[in-house]
Formats: C-alpha cells, sequence, structure tokens
C-alpha cells in the first residue's frame, strides 16, 4: 500500500515548492498575506539567508515569521523565552507563525500541597 499522498490546500508538496511568495501569499489567511505584502524584516531576511546556505539546525527569535515554503524540510530552534524549542518544518505548518509551535507557557501540574501549604496540612507527618 502506498503512503497517502499531503496536500495542502490542494496543492501538493511539489506544486507548493515551485510558489513564488506572491502565489504562496494568495494561498495563505488575510492575516499572513498582509505579513508578507509587507515584507520581511530584516532579521526575519537574515533568517531565510541562513536556512537557504542549508546549515543543519538555525536557531532564531523571529517567533512572528510566517512559514514560507522555503523552510519546509528544514529543522529550526525558536526560542520560547527560556528554552529552544527545536521544530521539524513540515507542510502542513505552511502559513502559520513558528511561535504557535513554540508555546511560551507550560500547563500546569499540580501535586500534593506541600508542608503548611493548608492549616489542615501543618498536622500531617513528614515521609
Amino acid at each position: 500500500m502506498m503512503a497517502k499522498e499531503q496536500l495542502w490546500r490542494g496543492k501538493t508538496k511539489e506544486e507548493v515548492m515551485k510558489l513564488d511568495l506572491k502565489d504562496f501569499s494568495l494561498l495563505v489567511t488575510s492575516r499572513e498575506r498582509r505579513k508578507l505584502v509587507r515584507g520581511f524584516t530584516v532579521m526575519e531576511k537574515a533568517l531565510l539567508k541562513d536556512i537557504a546556505s542549508g546549515d543543519q539546525k538555525v536557531k532564531t527569535h523571529c517567533r512572528d515569521m510566517v512559514i514560507v515554503p522555503a523552510m519546509v524540510d528544514k529543522k529550526l530552534s525558536v526560542y520560547s523565552g527560556k528554552e529552544w524549542i527545536p521544530l521539524n518544518i513540515t507542510i502542513d505548518m505552511l502559513g502559520h507563525r513558528l511561535g504557535e509551535f513554540a508555546l511560551t507557557r507550560k500547563s500546569v501540574k499540580h501535586s500534593a500541597p506541600g508542608i503548611g501549604a493548608t492549616r489542615s496540612s501543618a498536622a500531617i507527618s513528614v515521609k
């Protein structure tokens, strides 16, 4: 059985990779289209240059960068404010922002209260 071919907005990976930035911007949402039409910042241009140079893993702080076809199948590390989150860019991520995949907050995992945390916990013996 053959692997199912991945499509993004009705286009195969090869078709998407051939698109220039203007044609790609017509396929993304209006917010991302506005970002692409306005142009990239200096940091975003430097990021695209680093990716094109073929570096194995590129680190970036550009969380608001729109993922474009030139970034597909590349490995990036996005800074979450505390640590570097490794990302493998896939075709499903196109049109999203890098920051959407590097969360800045972790979900809280509560455990048992500590000694003295409540009025009744002061009487509990320490294990």
